[in-house]
């Protein structure tokens, strides 16, 4: 068998992403990007399928919407936070609200903020994978090849 994603071979040091978003074309785009780039992706696309999938997946990182639907952004990030199970779980704010709320939000443990405007994903995936590449490193994640930016190969 062994086809893409059935799990029957698992490589530790691939960084496991949860990506919670709730437009399913821009989850879509950019769960290929990260899986193109060589992540290995989960999906949610509402607040209370991101807690579940935390616990079962135990993500490396969490690159958290803020607008959702059962259960909004800032609720997730402070139950992941107070759940001693998922509170060591790096979560990345990934939304298209502005700066303004990021100290409010790291303050409630996000360890970054990816804004969705800022990373023109309508112009392809590049500025993202290397913005969330920064951030993975800073984690001390391993960073896929395929994250690099083109022609930075050595």
């Amino acid at each position: 068998m062994g086809g893409c994603g059935d799990g029957w071979q698992k490589d530790v040091s691939m960084t496991k992403i949860l990506l919670v978003e709730d437009s399913k074309f821009l989850r879509m785009a950019t769960e290929r990007a990260l899986a193109r780039a060589g992540y290995t992706v989960t999906t949610a696309s509402d607040g209370l399928g991101a807690l579940d999938l935390a616990r079962k997946e135990m993500p490396d990182l969490i690159l958290l919407d803020m607008l959702l639907p059962k259960m909004t952004g800032p609720d997730v990030l402070r139950t992941l936070k107070r759940d001693p199970s998922t509170t060591k779980i790096a979560v990345v704010v990934f939304s298209g609200l502005s700066h303004k709320n990021a100290s409010k939000l790291q303050q409630d443990g996000a360890c970054g903020f990816l804004e969705k405007a800022e990373l023109g994903l309508d112009k392809g995936s590049e500025g993202f994978l290397s913005a969330l590449a920064a951030i993975v490193r800073r984690l001390n994640l391993e960073v896929p090849a395929g994250a690099c930016a083109s022609g930075a190969h050595g």
